[in-house]
C-alpha cells in the first residue's frame, strides 16, 4: 500500500517544481524529502523523477501518480473536515468554487444571507470556470462547485429527484465519478447586439439568429463557443467568429463597438451591463445553473448544516430588503415546525427558478 505522506511529498514536488521548494512548503528537511521520493520509487518499482539539468522533473509515471495522488490526498483532507465539523471540533467551513457571472451576481448574495443567518460559517469563494471547478471538488480544494450546462441533463442521465424535494439524499443525481448534483436555476440566453445599430429608438433587434448570418461573432468559453455553434447551425449557418474573450464585460464593449454580435446567458448581464449594446432572449436558449458535491457525506448536527447557501444562491434577488423578509418568514416556519428556537438551519431560503 502506498504512504499517504510520500505521496504528499510527491504532489508538493509536482506543484512546486522542485525538491527545495517542496521541502519549505512542507516544513521539511530538504534530505528527507528525497528520502521519501525514493522510498516511494522502491514502493512502487517506478522511476517518478528524473534529473533535468540542475533541477528535477517527474517523468510520466511521475505524473500520473502526483494527479492521482492529489485526488485521494484532497479526498482525505476533506474527510478530516467534514468529520471535524459533524462533531462539532471545529467551526463549520463551506469552500465554494463558481464562475465569473455568478460570482457577479448570485453568490455575494447568497454569502450575505448566511453570514446573517449562520455567521459561525467560515465561506471562501474561488473563481473557476466548470471543468476546473469539478477538478477542485473532486480534489477536495472545495466542497461545492457551481457550474453551469446549456443542456439540463448530461448526456446519457436522468434526473432523478422529485420536484419541490430538499433532502440532501434526493436532491440531486448521481454522476460518474461520484458527483452529484443540484439544479440552482435556469436562465435565458439572450442575443447581443450594438445600440448604433440602425434599428429605431427603444426597438428590439430580431430575435433569429438567421438575421445575423452575415455578421461577425464575438465567442466566449469553450462551453459558450460550442453552445453559439450548436444555435447557428440549427439556424442554418456558421458563425464568422471574430472574436473570442471569456470576459462577459469586455464581449459586451466589443459589441457596443458594433465590431460584431454576440449571446450571453442573462446573469451576466445582471452581473454588468453596458449602456451601448441591445439586447432580446433567444427563444428555447437556456443556460443551467448547478450546484455540484462530490459523494454523499453523513448529514451534519441541525444547527450546523450549510446547504443554505445553496438554496440561497438559486434566488437572485432584485430587493435584498424583500428577502431578507421572506428569509425570515421561512426560518420562523422552519423554527416552528422543529420546535427549536435556536436553530440556524440555512435550508430556509427556497429554491426557487427566476421568471
Amino acid at each position: 500500500m502506498l504512504d499517504v505522506t510520500r505521496l504528499r511529498v510527491l504532489v508538493a514536488v509536482a506543484r512546486y517544481g522542485s525538491v527545495t521548494a517542496a521541502a519549505r512548503a512542507l516544513n521539511y528537511a530538504q534530505p528527507s524529502v528525497s528520502h521519501h521520493l525514493a522510498r516511494l520509487e522502491a514502493e512502487t518499482g517506478t522511476k517518478l523523477i528524473q534529473r533535468a539539468g540542475r533541477g528535477i522533473r517527474l517523468t510520466d509515471a511521475g505524473r500520473l501518480l502526483a494527479e492521482r495522488a492529489a485526488e485521494v490526498i484532497g479526498r482525505l483532507d476533506a474527510a478530516e473536515n467534514e468529520l471535524a465539523a459533524y462533531t462539532g471540533l471545529r467551526a463549520g467551513r463551506l469552500r465554494l468554487a463558481a464562475f465569473p457571472s455568478a460570482l457577479g451576481t448570485i453568490v455575494p448574495s447568497a454569502a450575505a444571507m448566511l453570514r446573517e443567518h449562520q455567521p459561525g460559517v467560515d465561506l471562501r469563494l474561488t473563481e473557476a470556470e466548470p471543468p476546473e471547478a469539478l477538478r477542485m471538488l473532486r480534489a477536495g480544494y472545495v466542497d461545492v462547485a457551481l457550474v453551469f450546462r446549456y443542456s439540463p441533463e448530461p448526456d446519457g442521465v436522468a434526473v432523478a429527484g422529485r420536484e419541490g424535494e430538499t433532502s440532501d439524499d434526493e436532491s440531486g443525481i448521481d454522476l460518474t465519478e461520484g458527483l452529484r448534483e443540484k439544479l440552482l436555476l435556469d436562465e435565458p440566453v439572450h442575443l447581443v447586439t450594438s445600440a448604433q445599430g440602425h434599428l429605431g429608438p427603444g426597438a428590439e433587434p430580431p430575435a433569429e439568429l438567421a438575421d445575423y448570418a452575415r455578421h461577425r461573432w464575438i465567442a466566449g468559453c469553450d462551453r459558450c463557443r460550442a453552445n453559439l455553434l450548436r444555435q447557428c447551425a440549427r439556424a442554418g449557418f456558421t458563425p464568422k467568429i471574430a472574436f473570442t474573450t471569456d470576459d462577459y464585460v469586455a464581449v459586451q464593449a466589443l459589441v457596443a463597438a458594433d465590431l460584431g454580435v454576440s449571446t450571453l446567458p442573462a446573469l451576466c448581464l445582471r452581473a454588468a451591463r453596458h449602456p451601448g449594446i441591445r439586447t432580446v432572449p433567444l427563444p428555447g436558449a437556456r443556460r443551467y445553473v448547478f450546484a455540484v458535491r462530490y459523494g454523499n457525506p453523513p448529514r451534519p448536527p441541525p444547527g450546523c448544516r450549510r446547504n443554505g447557501v445553496l438554496r440561497a444562491a438559486g434566488v437572485p434577488p432584485p430587493r435584498p430588503a424583500d428577502i431578507r423578509a421572506d428569509i425570515r418568514a421561512d426560518i420562523r416556519a422552519d423554527i416552528r415546525a422543529a420546535g427549536a428556537a435556536d436553530s440556524c438551519d440555512g435550508d430556509a431560503a427556497r429554491l426557487q427558478s427566476p421568471a
